[in-house]
């Protein structure tokens, strides 16, 4: 590649770069400055001196009693009940599609995948009456049934990957007088750890940042994760930008410290993961 097309790629690249950061940057600006510095200078000038006003605002409790900091407890225990959940039952089911034999499992696979292409808002209402009619409206149950028990995309994306392990392994096992959940579990699973990997990394992503499931179906500070708290500061205090960018980075925070913990492995995952 010549010099000049080097460089114009790279210039693309800069660019790019600039533009998916920029917004997190003003996140970071705009949490540090107070109203009159945030209505005097321009939003993509950093705060000139920072404060940490924001920060000791939104945990302490005295701007309209939003107890955030149950609100990130909460995020967290939504995030580890979901991963467990999809990690367990989107397993099961994407073992059944892969390697065991029933009638009409191609049609109910593809059927059950086809909703893929349904936009979530499409079913919002629906799950709603629902958990209305069995009393789980606000409360932790309707929080996570429709998401516990698996989702397409996971159960398609563990059965393509179970799908290029090698059959003979299972038949060995069975040879030995193997069952199925015990090849699932001693000989499936440690061959699955980069897909377990990834799946993990997502629904962690997809859990801590979901907001209008929790939006409809929470009602009280009991069941209120972080994004909706962050929704509820602007309702509580108007248009208060410089508390919700606060909220906002220390809600950004966790997933950028999972990445960084974790992204040599996430990459690995998902690089052996398109490769298959």
């Amino acid at each position: 590649m010549k010099r000049g097309a080097k460089l114009a790629v790279y210039a693309v690249l800069v660019v790019g770069a600039f533009v998916s950061v920029f917004p997190y940057l003003m996140v970071v600006f705009t949490s540090l400055k107070t109203a009159p510095q945030l209505n005097s200078t321009a939003p993509w000038l950093p705060a000139v001196p920072g404060t940490l006003a924001n920060f000791v605002s939104l945990f302490d409790g005295s701007i309209a009693n939003v107890s955030f900091l149950a609100y990130l407890w909460h995020t967290v225990l939504l995030t580890v009940v979901l991963t467990i959940g999809q990690l367990v039952f989107t397993t099961f089911a994407a073992y059944a599609f892969a390697r065991m034999r029933f009638p009409g499992r191609q049609l109910l696979f593809w059927a059950y995948v086809a909703t893929l292409m349904v936009p979530n808002v499409v079913t919002m209402i629906p799950l709603y009456l629902i958990m209305r009619q069995i009393g789980w409206v606000d409360t932790w149950l309707g929080l996570v049934a429709p998401y516990l028990l698996g989702s397409p995309y996971g159960i398609f994306l563990m059965r393509q990957f179970f799908q290029t392990l090698p059959a003979d392994l299972e038949d060995a096992a069975r040879i030995d007088g193997a069952g199925t959940m015990s090849i699932l579990l001693r000989v499936i699973l440690p061959l699955s750890k980069p897909i377990l990997g990834t799946l993990t990394i997502l629904t962690i992503v997809f859990s801590w940042h979901n907001f209008l499931w929790p939006l409809i179906i929470s009602s009280s500070d009991s069941t209120r994760v972080v994004t909706v708290g962050i929704a509820s500061l602007q309702g509580n205090l108007g248009a208060d930008y410089n508390l919700m960018m606060a909220g906002s980075f220390v809600a950004l925070v966790p997933l950028i410290v999972v990445f960084l913990l974790f992204q040599r492995s996430i990459v690995r995952s998902v690089a052996l993961t398109g490769l298959k």
